[in-house]
């Protein structure tokens, strides 16, 4: 079944938006991630992609506490990701109540590493994030602040090729500027990978881009500044859960 995300990523424990990745870019939307969560929870979403941005810049999940909070005080299925490169920390975002974590850097970095998360700890509860600009497929990391010469379609043949289940991926020219996802780079990952659950981030404008990814085959959708601009409303979320 299609599903539809909602992103919240958080600064110093606030939810905060960026465009393209840019943290120069950074408006704070609240002080208070745990209300909006409960929000996106009252309408009858499941899942949560929690990204805590102060850990992708360190190396080392730093928003625990809010991770904590979320999963203590809603049922949402909270998907955690930012900095973890560990196993511990992986344990660690587990026992804080993440349900999944989401992976980037030290896919990457180290992939053998992170093809054994997969076989030690699920092919259910590991996720791979390949974040790439389509100018040139080459893997982003750190937040997006650092630019590899990893191609896009290797890397994620790689954990293909050893049990990888769900990826999720960007087009980070489209992130937070509302310009419509890549619906091309989607089709191309899910032809060359037709198994992958593939989760689309990145650029979605309303509730007819939601309607063309699911119609495309893909897993799920990954939503954020659309919604916190009033592009979307909380009764277009509720319209499409219902329909779908």
């Amino acid at each position: 079944m299609f599903e539809i995300i909602p992103s919240i990523w958080l600064i110093n424990g606030k939810c905060v938006r960026l465009k393209r990745g840019d943290f120069s870019t950074e408006e704070v939307i609240s002080n208070n991630p745990l209300e909006i969560a409960q929000a996106f929870e009252g309408i009858g979403i499941k899942r949560l992609h929690l990204v805590d941005l102060d850990g992708a810049r360190r190396a080392e999940p730093k928003n625990y506490h809010i991770l904590e909070a979320i999963t203590g005080y809603t049922d949402l299925k909270v998907d955690f990701t930012g900095g973890i490169s560990t196993d511990g920390d992986v344990i660690k975002c587990f026992e804080f109540g993440a349900k999944t974590v989401t992976i980037a850097s030290a896919a990457a970095n180290h992939p053998e590493r992170f093809a054994q998360f997969i076989l030690s700890y699920g092919r259910e509860k590991i996720n791979l994030a390949a974040d790439t600009n389509p100018q040139d497929h080459k893997i982003k990391i750190k937040g997006w602040l650092k630019k590899t010469e990893i191609d896009l379609f290797d890397h994620i043949d790689y954990f293909y090729q050893r049990g990888l289940k769900f990826l999720k991926c960007s087009d980070v020219t489209r992130d937070g500027v509302m310009e419509g996802p890549n619906f091309e780079l989607y089709e191309e990952i899910l032809k060359k990978f037709p198994t992958i659950n593939l989760a689309a981030s990145g650029g979605v404008r309303n509730v007819d881009d939601f309607r063309r990814l699911r119609d495309m085959g893909v897993h799920a959708a990954v939503f954020g500044r659309a919604y916190y601009e009033g592009r979307m409303s909380i009764k277009d979320l509720e319209t499409f859960l219902k329909e779908n």
